[in-house]
């Protein structure tokens, strides 16, 4: 039995013998082993710098500590970089060094998100990168990070709205906004001679996405990004995370387990509203309101919890096999997943309109 089920299994008999948790712990996640990872992971080992550079052709590249990428252009004018992520910071530097002596004189910002621009202060004034390079992002992204004001991750310089054409030295990219997805202002950044496709927190290659399907603050545009990937002709593609460079086929492997998780949590719902013994609502709501009479809150999250870990466990199934990670936050995509199709698709099961 899979431990996420036995974990419902418990759940639910709390909820008939009236067991209370107080104080939220997850100290035993600490010494927890998780499942195997797949062939899919098929990441490279990290050198003992603790970085790894990969060489796309046409002077373009990708360097990675294992978690996060950044990537970078060497022209005949100077260097383009793309995102500065703090857990790889200074060797970014290096691994430029390695390869050319020119300055950078652009940076690139793919969104606003911290964890992956949260060290370009490096990068755009001191030392050889002089205070004119120039930081390129999408309106939306210089808005916010002007929400937030932060020394980490200077203010664009130059901003655009849908479409831009970048042209630096011998190196020309495309930069587009398709609408929001996993964030506003997130952009697709496109480098033709190699045929390489920069999209971040949309594809995991070889892994199951990030928590909450990484933290995206709008889900139909997330999905409908795997479909804008594929619009592309590419031969290698920069999701921002992990260590290894994805491909066609990686994107397509994901846009399954997205339609699996979609429809599985879609029919989740569907069973919440029926007599079923695990996660029938009638049944886990009375369950609930009993031991916590007045208790709304308490109501609606032990029904969500119950219909994402069911939905999770019937999605691991079949994928824990195939992507990485599906068991470390297979219910946090779940729950996600469930939220978006209650709020954004109207699949409200038990609580729609009566």
């Amino acid at each position: 039995m899979m431990k996420s089920s036995q974990s419902l299994l418990l759940f639910i008999f709390s909820l008939f013998f009236g067991t209370v948790w107080s104080v939220c712990s997850h100290e035993e996640e600490v010494t927890e082993k998780f499942d195997t990872l797949p062939a899919a992971v098929n990441a490279p080992t990290i050198p003992p710098e603790g970085y790894l550079v990969e060489d796309f052709g046409s002077g373009t590249y990708i360097v990675t500590e294992g978690s996060y990428q950044a990537l970078f252009l060497v022209s005949t004018e100077g260097v383009i970089l793309i995102d500065a992520p703090p857990t790889i910071g200074h060797k970014i530097g290096y691994a430029i060094g390695n390869i050319t002596d020119k300055p950078i004189t652009h940076v690139i910002y793919s969104h606003s998100h911290s964890d992956h621009i949260g060290s370009a202060s490096l990068f755009t004034g001191g030392n050889r990168h002089g205070p004119k390079v120039e930081i390129i992002a999408h309106e939306d992204t210089a808005l916010n990070i002007n929400q937030a004001p932060d020394p980490q991750r200077p203010l664009p310089t130059k901003t655009f709205k849908q479409y831009e054409i970048i042209h630096i030295g011998n190196q020309t990219l495309e930069l587009s906004y398709k609408g929001e997805n996993h964030v506003r202002g997130n952009i697709f950044i496109y480098i033709q001679a190699p045929k390489v496709l920069m999209l971040v927190d949309v594809i995991f290659p070889g892994w199951a996405p990030f928590s909450g399907l990484a933290e995206s603050t709008n889900i139909p545009g997330w999905i409908q990004a795997h479909d804008q990937v594929l619009s592309y002709d590419f031969d290698h593609y920069v999701g921002g995370h992990l260590g290894r460079s994805g491909t066609r086929e990686d994107v397509l492997r994901q846009q399954e387990y997205v339609r699996d998780l979609f429809n599985t949590c879609n029919a989740t719902i569907a069973l919440t509203g029926t007599d079923n013994p695990l996660i029938g609502a009638g049944l886990v709501l009375g369950t609930v309101s009993k031991n916590n009479p007045g208790n709304s809150w308490a109501q609606f999250k032990v029904y969500l919890d119950v219909a994402a870990e069911y939905c999770a466990n019937k999605t691991n199934e079949k994928w824990d096999s195939i992507l990485g990670g599906t068991d470390v936050f297979g219910f946090e995509n779940a729950m996600a997943m469930l939220e978006h199709l209650r709020l954004d698709y109207n699949i409200l099961g038990p609580f729609g309109t009566s």
